[in-house]
């Protein structure tokens, strides 16, 4: 969908969620009859779709929606299946203050996109309960599938979550968040970012880079056999992240930062503006970084990411504002790394001409002093 369509399907959602219907059964018909009637106030639904649906009790969601004032004949549960019977829904007749205001096209998509929602390989075979959840998460997910779970999530759609997460619809979940997984990539209601997760996404541990979370996936064999397959010493670092009691990371966020390649993240002309206005706020940048790096590995034994840093030193940029400040930093030697290391941050050059330098590196200098 487009990001207009994805508001559509919202609006939907959320016009079904208001009409206080007992159950996923009910909610789940009215969504489907619902988007079929937004043009006119009538929408043709048939026993096979009905049937499609999987319901656990049918008639008790007709009946349900006749509560409602929708007016469905006993022709759609009783008659010929093939046949369309149209079904009356007084709320989405035009007029003023219609729910729904959907063009004709508009209609057709989001229409279009229920029905595959709905019949996508992970959720078909879930009770209603499941798939009309995956139709909420889908609908409030960005294109980097990060998804809200809105709170006019029905309970018994939100304690279906978990079955999202086991079969695969999702790949992350929490309590009020969740990401949905690249296979369902296309039925995402492309929601806009909030600034919380434009600054926080992805959650990189390299400016400039991204890494692929959508291709990953952790195995703890395949990440145990890679730290194998590693030296001694980036071992060793990869260890001082993983059992960083301060930053308490997830072991899947740090195997991911180490075994997946970034890909180069594009810096546009309004990202450029912005630093230059950022830049000159900030005249003391340099060496504000590299004395943090300092005192961050000091208390954890490992450098900062670039997210890190930035939240340290309370820079409360956007992703890609965060890239470039960082990118420069580097490019003027206030800082370097070990490229392609993840945390990896420590004093520059230029830092370390004023004396900002690591604890070994201050006493290597001084060894250097008396051996001259």
């Amino acid at each position: 969908m487009t990001t207009r369509q994805g508001e559509a399907a919202r609006a939907l959602l959320s016009y079904v969620a208001s009409l206080g219907l007992p159950d996923p059964d009910a909610q789940l018909m009215a969504v489907v009859v619902a988007i079929r009637a937004a043009r006119g106030g009538i929408g043709n639904f048939s026993g096979a779709d009905l049937s499609a649906l999987r319901l656990g009790d049918a008639r008790a969601a007709v009946d349900a929606l006749r509560d409602l004032g929708w007016q469905v004949d006993d022709v759609l549960l009783d008659g010929d299946p093939a046949t369309p019977v149209p079904i009356d829904v007084p709320d989405l007749v035009d007029g003023a203050g219609h729910p729904l205001p959907l063009g004709k096209n508009m209609r057709s998509r989001v229409s279009g996109w229920t029905t595959r929602a709905l019949s996508a390989k992970p959720v078909k075979k879930l009770p209603p309960a499941a798939r009309l959840a995956s139709l909420f998460l889908a609908a409030h997910s960005t294109s980097q599938l990060l998804g809200q779970i809105p709170s006019e999530l029905p309970e018994a759609c939100r304690a279906a979550l978990p079955d999202l997460l086991r079969k695969g619809y999702l790949a992350e979940l929490s309590e009020d968040r969740c990401r949905l997984a690249p296979v369902v990539r296309h039925l995402s209601g492309r929601r806009p970012p909030t600034e919380e997760e434009e600054a926080a996404e992805p959650s990189e541990s390299e400016v400039g880079t991204v890494p692929a979370s959508t291709r990953f996936r952790f195995s703890a064999e395949a990440w145990a056999q890679w730290k194998i397959s590693a030296s001694p010493a980036l071992r060793r670092h990869v260890e001082a992240v993983e059992y960083c009691a301060v930053c308490a990371l997830e072991p899947e966020r740090v195997a991911e930062a180490f075994m997946v390649p970034g890909r180069p993240q594009p810096c546009p002309q309004k990202t450029k503006t912005a630093y230059g206005e950022w830049k000159s706020r900030h005249p003391d940048r340099g060496m504000l970084a590299a004395e943090f790096t300092v005192a961050f590995r000091a208390e954890h034994a490992h450098g900062p990411s670039y997210t890190q840093l930035c939240a340290g030193l309370n820079w409360n940029l956007k992703r890609t504002l965060r890239g470039l400040v960082v990118r420069r930093l580097l490019a003027n030697e206030w800082l370097t790394d070990t490229a392609p290391v993840p945390w990896t941050l420590r004093p520059g050059q230029a830092a370390r001409a004023q004396g900002v330098t690591l604890p070994q590196a201050r006493g290597s200098a001084a060894v250097a002093r008396a051996r001259s």
